[in-house]
């Protein structure tokens, strides 16, 4: 079992009912682990005034939490093999539950670091799990499943943190981790309850392999593959550098904590409909003009937020959300085609452990550390700047990709 396994042969599809039930399943975790894992940044600010930390604590703060869900993605497959993928979705969603739990429980940031460590931890299980149950189920008909699953992701990232925001203002931060530790048990048990239970599948490595030569058309599997991961890696670095921001920014222009949380659900929602319209504008555009088009925009309208006032930079919030997002989905779609030796499971593997990983690092060492030094604004400054960093890249990769691509370039 591994990250983004492709549809499996058709006899080894589940039935409707059960198909939909995976779905359901899947979905529903996938948005309680994206709402857990950005609920962090409403909860900066909170954590700043009670324990008087600086922008490289509170980065780090975030990147306990990143760092376990990008170091164990491949580990967690590894343990799905031995145990079986709905066990181990379970255990790592009871996982991150506990710790968030342990995370309220704490006196201090020793017990908060902790339980944002066990909660990446079992984070790192649905991505790649999830993936592959949802594609064995679908089989050949995968594709639009997995789009809705990825969807879903974004709709906790939309939900959850706004609902911490409004727990803040009825209860302390700790009350409020206890309350979203609790749904976290009962998305578990649901978990257990709809996944069925399913053999691994024996044929998923033919089938990527399958994928991955449908997909090309192109140069040489593994031709570019190095470039893309760089991409991603920028990629996903100038989103947290600038979302780590957002909330100090904000709260300069006058936002309560509740209009935080607010801004962050706008950015999300956007996120979510930006996987839809750059995915499909990608069909049409191409990968290299689509990414050049979002990042520059990303740059653009973080710039924007920066200095204009409270209200048109809320408006503004949702278009930004689609491009510092849809990006992500475009690149996604691009790993099976670059592939190295068309080996498309082993690939994604790769390319989410150094995106997310090198995410989790660069938030606190670089950003965070230019933060305290320059303030937030020159931060995410910064963080546009590196969103434009991938124009160059996308154009030295422009022609590794496919012909109808680089026809479009």
């Amino acid at each position: 079992m591994s990250v983004a396994s492709v549809p499996t042969a058709s006899s080894e599809t589940a039935s409707p009912p059960e198909a939909r039930r995976t779905l359901l399943a899947t979905g529903v975790n996938h948005a309680l682990h994206d709402g857990y894992t950005d609920l962090i940044y409403v909860l900066l600010p909170v954590w700043q005034a009670e324990f008087g930390l600086d922008y490289v604590a509170l980065a780090f703060l975030r990147s306990l939490y990143n760092g376990a869900l990008a170091a164990l993605q491949m580990p967690a497959s590894r343990l799905a093999q031995a145990w079986g993928a709905r066990i181990v979705l379970v255990l790592g969603t009871g996982l991150s539950a506990a710790g968030y739990a342990i995370a309220g429980a704490s006196g201090g940031l020793v017990g908060l670091g902790v339980g944002l460590l066990l909660g990446g931890a079992g984070s790192s299980t649905q991505h790649p799990l999830a993936s592959a149950v949802i594609a064995r189920a679908y089989g050949a008909a995968a594709r639009g499943p997995l789009g809705t699953y990825n969807f879903t992701g974004d709709l906790g990232k939309a939900a959850v943190p706004p609902l911490v925001g409004l727990l803040l203002t009825l209860s302390g931060w700790r009350h409020a981790l206890w309350v979203i530790a609790g749904g976290g048990v009962l998305v578990a048990v649901l978990v257990g309850r709809l996944l069925p239970r399913e053999p691994e599948s024996r044929s998923a490595q033919a089938a990527a392999k399958r994928t991955a030569r449908r997909v090309a058309g192109a140069s040489p599997p593994g031709a570019g593959f190095g470039l893309l991961v760089a991409i991603g890696m920028l990629d996903n670095a100038a989103r947290p550098a600038f979302l780590l921001y957002l909330p100090f920014l904000l709260q300069e222009k006058g936002a309560a904590l509740t209009t935080v949380g607010l801004a962050l659900s706008l950015v999300f929602i956007g996120g979510a409909l930006g996987k839809a319209v750059c995915g499909r504008l990608g069909e049409r555009l191409g990968v290299t003009r689509t990414v050049i088009l979002t990042e520059t925009g990303t740059a653009l309208a973080i710039l924007a937020v920066i200095v204009l006032p409270l209200a048109p930079g809320l408006i503004l919030l949702p278009l930004l959300g689609v491009m510092l997002n849809g990006t992500s989905s475009v690149l996604y779609g691009t790993v099976p085609e670059l592939a190295p030796g068309g080996r498309v499971e082993r690939a994604f593997a790769v390319f989410y452990t150094w995106t997310l990983g090198g995410s989790a690092l660069a938030a606190p060492l670089l950003y965070g550390r230019l933060g305290d030094a320059a303030g937030p604004h020159w931060a995410a400054v910064a963080a546009a700047g590196t969103a434009l960093a991938v124009v160059p890249l996308m154009l030295a990769l422009a022609p590794r990709l496919g012909a109808a691509d680089r026809q479009r370039a």
